[in-house]
């Protein structure tokens, strides 16, 4: 019998838990397949481990493992894949398959823009607008946003767009505020699923570095969109149709 474990990154933030399950169980209100669950890798239970055993307890036979992830990264080709490894010793009898991360689809992108419309904040003929990734040491993440963040320029005529990474890669976010001085408006787009603690520094970042006469808005993450619930549903319903495990 066919089952799906959805691996989301986890959080120490109760809000950022309860959105990212909020979001899989639409997910998988729209996906017909009766055996699903949720895991975390990390900062929240039921981890992966407990959660292939109920799949496996509730008769499952393929089981695909589906990574809540927007990009590929440490977590997309170490974390999980180790995880899997593991569970295959423990359950040789059980077919694994590994989907893939969301990656750069141009539906995402029309969130940001949507998202600095829902500002309600007229944009400046030459706004400037921040994008800001969580950052790995996997050159894949930065080359992704730095795709993401062409697209975005053509979609935001007139303004300019420059990136920068919480963690791991540069410019660093306090780079990325410093390179805002002077600018009448900047929207800083976080490139984020979900709120947590980094929705939160980032504001209080912000407040440290904004100069008067200065407009600095941060825009919503990606959050409960239906553009991003249909990429992950179209992510599950490809690797349901693939029979092999790979990464």
């Amino acid at each position: 019998m066919q089952a799906v474990l959805y691996v989301s990154h986890g959080s120490r933030v109760e809000k950022a838990r309860k959105e990212a399950v909020t979001f899989i169980q639409t997910v998988q209100q729209q996906v017909d397949i009766p055996l699903q669950e949720t895991c975390f890798l990390e900062l929240a239970e039921p981890d992966v481990t407990q959660g292939i055993s109920r799949l496996v307890d509730r008769g499952a036979t393929k089981i695909v493992i589906m990574p809540v992830l927007l990009l590929s990264a440490g977590h997309y080709y170490k974390d999980i894949p180790s995880e899997i490894e593991d569970a295959k010793v423990r359950h040789p009898h059980i077919n694994f398959v590994y989907g893939e991360p969301l990656g750069v689809q141009d539906r995402l992108v029309d969130i940001l823009v949507q998202r600095i419309q829902e500002t309600n904040v007229t944009r400046l003929p030459n706004a400037h607008i921040l994008l800001v990734g969580r950052g790995s040491r996997n050159p894949e993440t930065k080359q992704s946003i730095e795709l993401i963040a062409q697209k975005l320029q053509g979609k935001v005529t007139g303004s300019t767009v420059d990136v920068c990474y919480l963690a791991a890669c540069s410019p660093s976010f306090e780079e990325g505020l410093q390179g805002i001085k002077g600018k009448k408006q900047t929207f800083v787009i976080p490139y984020l699923w979900f709120t947590g603690v980094l929705m939160n520094s980032m504001q209080k970042k912000i407040n440290e570095v904004k100069q008067l006469e200065q407009q600095v808005i941060l825009c919503q993450y990606l959050g409960h969109h239906p553009f991003i619930i249909d990429a992950l549903k179209d992510r599950v319903y490809e690797a349901l149709e693939s029979n092999s495990y790979s990464v």
